[in-house]
């Protein structure tokens, strides 16, 4: 059973954990038409590239290594974010209208949240593999095993979970009397625990991963290029097993950097730092920009993979030759088979 609620509160607000209860007296904006098919473009190309991805790591039959273990969870939390878009799309599609009920509003915003500190983090766990492998590669080799890779995942799907807690908590559904609808939209008690809600996840989803992972990957640069200095003879393979660490890296920062920075300066509205109209529109239309940008991520991942990495390649023409000879296998029995059954009765019948 929805609730009523303010007519102040912006129904306009699609992108994540948003409350627009500031500015009231702002006329609110429409988002444009082809919203909904972009973010529908983006659900549909993101489920079947990450589904793709999963296949190849699942179904080859070697068995995965760390650095696979890691993608493939990437792939998996890019799965789940994409998937949840859909639903965003109808509700931009009814003018807002949530048609799916409390709980969903609840579940499908919590697996955005969720997946995208997920997504961070798998990466913050690739790059800190990176820089054992090269930066110190003997101390630290016992911790790089398949056993504690996975342990590693769980630990980032369990701390997932919890970021994502505040937002099934206190995502909400309300009719809204003046445009005769049921709205999905976040109910915070006061501004103190929005302000520090928002404080804590722009902490933990932006600032310190981005520590981690940007003095990680400067140690490693360091050390490829002191390799290379030296003539190192593996510099060739390090070179190449990094490569597509850091093109995904570079991808992953371009995409959800501006939207932990619109995230900065909303919070900041909210706070009553930065004030007017203005302000207010200016955010808006980077909100949904940079939102739906970061969105992207979850599809341009998988091209990379394809186009960046060797071995993602040579796994998927393992795979399709494996498909290959096995079909070719059971061709042959069943021609053989049916020649036999037909000598057979030949055999009988004479």
């Amino acid at each position: 059973m929805t609730t009523s609620i303010p007519i102040n509160v912006s129904t306009t607000a699609v992108y994540m954990d948003q409350n627009n209860t500031n500015n009231n007296s702002c006329p609110k904006e429409e988002p444009k038409e082809w919203v909904p098919i972009y973010v529908l473009f983006i659900a549909v190309l993101g489920i079947l590239l990450n589904v793709f991805v999963l296949m190849v790591f699942c179904l080859h039959k070697k068995t995965f290594t760390v650095a696979e273990i890691y993608l493939s969870s990437l792939a998996a939390a890019d799965l789940v974010l994409v998937s949840c878009l859909p639903f965003w799309a109808v509700n931009i599609i009814k003018k807002f209208n949530w048609p799916f009920g409390k709980l969903m509003c609840q579940l499908v915003n919590m697996g955005i949240n969720m997946n995208v500190c997920c997504s961070i983090y798998f990466l913050v766990l690739i790059v800190i593999d990176r820089y054992m492998a090269l930066v110190h590669p003997l101390s630290n080799d016992r911790f790089r095993r398949p056993k504690y890779a996975k342990l590693g995942c769980l630990l980032v799907l369990g701390f997932g979970l919890l970021m994502g807690v505040p937002t099934f908590i206190f995502r909400n559904t309300g009719y809204d009397a003046v445009n005769n609808i049921t709205v999905c939209y976040m109910k915070y008690p006061d501004t103190t625990v929005h302000v520090s809600s928002e404080g804590i996840l722009i902490f933990l989803r932006f600032i310190l991963p981005i520590c981690i992972i940007s003095y990680c990957t400067l140690k490693i640069i360091q050390t490829l290029n002191n390799r290379v200095m030296r003539g190192s003879n593996n510099q060739k393979t390090e070179h190449k097993a990094t490569t597509l660490v850091l093109v995904v890296l570079v991808a992953f920062l371009i995409c959800w950097v501006p939207y932990h920075l619109y995230k900065i300066l909303e919070t900041l509205r909210i706070v009553g730092i930065l004030k007017g109209c203005d302000i207010f529109h200016i955010l808006f239309i980077s909100g949904q920009t940079v939102t739906y940008f970061a969105f992207f991520n979850s599809v341009l991942n998988p091209i990379l993979y394809i186009i960046v990495g060797k071995n993602f390649r040579k796994k998927v023409k393992e795979l399709f030759t494996q498909r290959t000879i096995t079909r070719t296998t059971l061709s042959l029995t069943s021609m053989r088979t049916t020649l036999m059954r037909s000598v057979q009765t030949q055999d009988v019948s004479s």
